[in-house]
């Protein structure tokens, strides 16, 4: 049996190295990598949580459902509560589940089983209180990533939210110094490009063509910065549809104008001009005050359904009509 949990923990080793890549870029992961890493985790808590019980029969209609088999790993872990791998399964399968309390819970025991020693197990504790808090990085999580930096200096992870850390304290210059650490290891071509863009635009390198006000683009009414909090980002998958809508504040239905665009494009300046009406005669220019939204649907309908994270904003396009708007909410 320990071969099989050796093998268990290989896999994930080698999910988290082929995923990181994609999930770094702006946090998030996308289908095919969610779908590999929860069937990976699975396996793993499978394997875990059957292990001990050889008399439980094999096959496939033998096998407990996922939920089962987390339940059945974390009572386990409160009869065995200093199994430190035990601990870090049930976080990875909790994050999977998308019980993020559960997966702080799990995580903190880890970290404190270890003594703060272990990167990873910091940068999994941080990513886990993001997720849960929908917060910023700032405060502990901040210091997790610290210390994670401060005892494995080119932890990919613990690189890329300390940059964000230190962007956050409006230490631009720390914040390109990390992720230029992160471009020297090598990450796929569209996340070096994403990475040296924003390290350009820190560094203030940004080419002139880039730099271009966007307030000049012929014809919109509306010109919106759309961004991801990584808590929302770390819960959807990287083809889900983002609706970006303009609607009345008295009279919400139907909206006034529309744009989609698909999660793996943000963070991005979103435009909205009379173009993107949805009523012929009622053209986003006629009215002086609207409420920007922006949604990502994991139903991938229109209209907002549980679960789904959105931001809003109320402005006068007249008056200004560039603004910044975060998705940093959870329809309940």
């Amino acid at each position: 049996m320990t071969l099989w949990i050796a093998i268990a923990c290989m896999c994930l080793l080698a999910t988290a190295f082929v995923a990181w890549p994609i999930y770094r870029q702006q946090q998030r992961f996308s289908a095919v990598i969610a779908g590999s890493v929860s069937g990976l985790v699975l396996l793993s808590v499978g394997l875990y949580a059957l292990q001990g019980e050889p008399d439980v029969p094999s096959g496939a209609a033998a096998q407990p459902d996922v939920e089962e088999m987390v339940t059945s790993l974390a009572a386990r872990l409160e009869a065995d509560p200093d199994d430190l791998d035990g601990w870090k399964m049930l976080g990875r399968s909790y994050m999977t589940l998308g019980n993020f309390p559960g997966a702080v819970l799990a995580y903190e025991r880890a970290v404190n089983i270890e003594q703060s020693q272990d990167a990873q197990s910091l940068v999994n504790l941080g990513e886990a209180l993001l997720a849960r808090d929908n917060s910023r990085i700032e405060g502990r999580t901040s210091a997790l990533f610290e210390s994670a930096l401060a005892l494995e200096p080119n932890n990919p992870a613990a690189l890329f939210y300390g940059g964000i850390a230190a962007l956050n304290r409006g230490n631009t210059e720390q914040a390109a110094e990390r992720w230029e650490i992160l471009l020297g290891l090598n990450p796929p071509q569209e996340i070096r490009g994403i990475l040296e863009q924003r390290i350009a635009e820190w560094r203030g390198t940004m080419p002139p063509e880039m730099n271009a006000p966007v307030t000049q683009q012929a014809g919109a009414i509306i010109i919106a910065d759309i961004a991801v909090s990584p808590a929302a980002i770390a819960s959807l998958p990287l083809e889900a549809s983002v609706f970006v809508v303009a609607r009345d504040p008295a009279q919400p239905s139907p909206p006034i104008a529309v744009a989609r665009r698909v999660l793996s494009e943000l963070p991005a300046t979103v435009t909205l001009s009379d173009a993107d009406s949805m009523i012929p005669g009622r053209t986003l220019s006629a009215f002086a005050e609207v409420e920007l939204i922006a949604r990502v649907s994991v139903s991938g309908q229109p209209i907002a359904q549980p679960g789904d994270w959105f931001g809003s904003i109320l402005m006068r396009p007249a008056e200004s009509n560039a603004v910044s708007l975060q998705i940093d909410q959870q329809v309940p």
